[in-house]
């Protein structure tokens, strides 16, 4: 933990969680701000509330104004220049996403349509030695050791020779031939498949939005998906890392920004004439984000570097924004403006904000600080002191934590509960109440890393509810981690977990014996789905939700963790939706830790005691371990295959011959 010395000599870092100083940081925050014309229209528009003005005038203000927010925070917390660093290279990138718009997709691809036109200029290596060729002589625009980049500038100097007449028609013709080519031909494209420049719009196909395979005529309702998307799982480590920057920028050059001709259909919905929310071919209501985020605002800001600022605007709405984002939500792209291609990705995009900023030192602190204190937020800029109301939510799942966030910053006091175990976290981290009942402020965090952990490595909170244990390690339960932490810190609030609503405290008690004013119940998502079909639970099945909480609650997914949970295979699971898909991904992840588990114990208690241990097992048990062990032994020698060969071992080839 470091010390952290704010940009502003009035404030101290524990200021930052007073209500009082909050306000004076606010006004200081609104005396910053130099250009009078816009400070003029912002005090008319918080002065309003917005009444009187149009949704365009608003989304214009709140993209001039965020800025100030940006480059105040930046010098509260001393971060200056990391933060000109990102804006920078967001300047020094655009020429890449140039590239991409004006010279890939609207010249050479228009020009060579197919991969047979490309070849009708020149044969693939004399297109590629023509590339060669002018990048040699063109050394000074590759001199970040960035090949995209540099490809970018090179593009755009032929197509300035071009004019000039200083390059050659058959050469500008090999180079716009190249450039094609790589999106068709499968050596070029090894070459480029990672650069943002050439993720190309699809056009979309509602009736076959995702591509499958249908292995066997004669079952033609069986199908699977390519091999080559296919990920080589081993244990819980997070599955889908998020775009890099790079990508995420390309995200928001690929948004039109519309919210300035209020057609921000991501955010408002798409709508017919007589106002109803229109439909698309498979019949979801484009209703847009359900949250009303600024997010044709936000990719503005975002795409000039500007994290800070974007991640300002994002919580202007979506204060809990770690808890949505990339793998939790997609209302937004099913109401994109593109309709007929493939939508903005705007969760990659918010989340890329976000972890941005978490990547900057301090990150944590701000975003801990937008959420008690954000000047975009004309209702409520700043968190409210304690008014002596005290209010009880039931639940700490995303609608339990969430409504404890906005609960708070109207000067309640909260307590939240959850039925499920929650631990606690560092006091050092969260702050505390003294000995003297004095409030010591939390140790601030200067690096996302300090409290970071790799989710197959990753201790379980227990706060979050369905967040926790319901959703897989396709999303970074790290964000979860950041939410608690954030709530945690606020000291008007408290944490129970193992309480359960209506046995543990009732609503009796809750009013009579603990004096709250308002009880908030939150705790649907984690109820499991009972079906009525006799002898659904007999053993051998399992409901879904349980079986998800099991793998997580009981550490079973953890490889050093001897838990109580065994599956067999073959195994069905009966339905489509998230849990289901989520129950088989996760299934097929945990056989092959669990059967080398096994194996690995099996060899030393057989060191130990082996008579007895053989002796104590029913023909059952010893019918089933021995197919463990044998299962065991192929996981370890496919290991032990792709360690020899430096590659990730594949253990989708043996679920599947097992029945998974």
């Amino acid at each position: 933990m470091s010390q952290l010395q704010l940009g502003l000599s009035d404030f101290t870092y524990s200021d930052l969680y007073d209500p009082q100083a909050l306000s004076r940081l606010h006004s200081v925050f609104v005396k910053s701000i130099a250009d009078q014309s816009l400070i003029g229209r912002w005090n008319a528009y918080s002065a309003s509330g917005g009444e009187g003005m149009g949704p365009v005038d608003i989304s214009n203000l709140l993209v001039d104004m965020a800025p100030y927010v940006g480059t105040f925070i930046a010098k509260l917390f001393g971060i200056e220049d990391l933060r000109s660093a990102q804006i920078a290279l967001a300047d020094r990138e655009k020429v890449i996403f140039e590239f991409k718009r004006d010279f890939l997709q609207r010249r050479a691809m228009k020009k060579y349509s197919t991969l047979e036109k490309c070849l009708a200029v020149g044969t693939i290596s004399e297109l590629e030695s023509t590339y060669e060729s002018l990048k040699a002589s063109n050394a000074d625009l590759f001199s970040h050791a960035d090949e995209e980049l540099g490809a970018a500038r090179l593009a755009m100097k032929v197509a300035e020779g071009e004019k000039s007449g200083s390059i050659g028609t058959d050469v500008v013709a090999k180079f716009d031939a190249y450039v094609a080519a790589c999106v068709y031909d499968e050596h070029l494209h090894e070459k480029v498949k990672y650069w943002a420049s050439y993720h190309i719009p699809k056009n979309l196909d509602y009736d076959n939005l995702v591509q499958i395979i249908r292995p066997e005529s004669l079952i033609p309702e069986k199908f699977i998906g390519p091999e080559e998307e296919y990920r080589r799982r081993d244990g819980f480590e997070l599955t889908d890392k998020r775009m890099n920057p790079r990508e995420v920028r390309g995200e928001t050059e690929y948004c039109i920004f519309c919210h300035d001709r209020s057609k921000d259909s991501c955010s408002k919905g798409i709508h017919e004439k007589d106002g109803a929310t229109k439909k698309n071919p498979l019949g979801i209501p484009l209703a847009g984000c359900p949250l009303d985020e600024k997010i044709s605002e936000m990719h503005m800001v975002l795409s000039k570097g500007d994290a800070i600022s974007a991640l300002a605007l994002i919580m202007l709405d979506n204060p809990m924004c770690p808890g949505t984002g990339h793998r939790i939500c997609n209302d937004c792209m099913k109401s994109c403006i593109y309709q007929k291609q493939s939508p903005v990705n705007i969760p990659q995009a918010e989340t890329g904000a976000l972890t941005d900023v978490l990547r900057m030192r301090w990150g944590v602190e701000i975003y801990g600080l937008l959420t008690r204190w954000n000047p975009l937020n004309i209702r409520r800029p700043y968190a409210l002191p304690y008014s002596g109301k005290k209010a009880l939510v039931v639940g700490l799942g995303p609608a339990g934590y969430t409504l404890s966030h906005y609960l708070l910053n109207e000067g309640f006091g909260v307590a939240g509960i959850d039925g499920l175990k929650i631990e606690p976290l560092d006091r050092d981290l969260t702050g505390y109440i003294d000995d003297n009942n004095k409030w010591i402020a939390p140790k601030p965090i200067q690096d996302w890393s300090e409290i970071y952990n790799h989710l197959d490595k990753r201790p379980m909170d227990g706060f979050g509810g369905v967040a926790e244990y319901g959703i897989t390690v396709r999303w970074d339960k790290n964000f979860l981690t950041l939410i608690y932490l954030t709530l945690a810190r606020r000291n008007s609030f408290a944490i129970y977990g193992g309480v359960r609503f209506g046995g543990t405290i009732t609503i009796e008690d809750a009013f009579e014996r603990y004096g709250f004013d308002h009880i908030a119940i939150a705790s649907g998502a984690g109820k499991p789905t009972i079906v009525p079909m006799k002898n659904n639970l007999i053993r051998g099945i399992r409901k879904a939700s349980d079986f998800l909480m099991a793998l997580q609650l009981t550490g079973a997914a953890k490889k050093n963790n001897l838990a109580n949970l065994q599956v067999q295979l073959p195994a069905v699971v009966i339905g489509g939706g998230l849990t289901a898909i989520d129950t088989a991904t996760e299934l097929a992840a945990y056989y092959p830790i669990q059967v080398e588990k096994i194996l690995n114990r099996y060899e030393i208690v057989m060191k130990e005691n082996s008579d007895a241990f053989v002796e104590s097992l029913t023909p059952e048990d010893r019918l089933i371990l021995d197919t463990f062990l044998e299962h065991g032994r192929a996981v370890r020698a496919e290991r032990e295959r792709a360690e020899a060969t430096g590659e990730k071992p594949n253990f989708v080839p043996l679920v599947r011959q097992w029945g998974g």
